[in-house]
């Protein structure tokens, strides 16, 4: 993520969301400057956070979507995690594309 963020906006953004249940996917995204990234940027955040390289974002790798950002994250909670899932998840098919991570971070 170094290549595509500033470690110190990484910082700024896990720090704001320390406390459980209180991660919301707008302000990180803000926070962090990705959604003043281009759509190629944007993707290759997605690439990144898709950890086995399936094409998708599944609940699973969503959890430790913090982390991806940098190993100080925390992990996400079941309520945080099913909250950005259904944000995303615009076809319903349980796992987020990079077409949805991108239309989720330009919102």
């Amino acid at each position: 993520m170094d290549s595509i963020l500033s470690t110190e906006d990484i910082k700024k953004a896990l720090d704001a969301f320390k406390a459980e249940d209180s991660f919301d996917y707008k302000k990180f995204f803000e926070l962090v400057g990705l959604s003043a990234k281009s759509d190629e940027e944007v993707k290759k955040a997605f690439l990144v956070l898709d950890q086995d390289n399936s094409g998708y974002i599944e609940e699973e790798e969503l959890k430790f979507v913090l982390k991806a950002f940098s190993p100080d994250g925390r992990d996400l909670t079941e309520k945080e995690t099913q909250a950005f899932l259904s944000a995303a998840d615009q076809d319903g098919d349980g796992k987020i594309g990079v077409d949805e991570f991108t239309a989720l971070v330009k919102e």
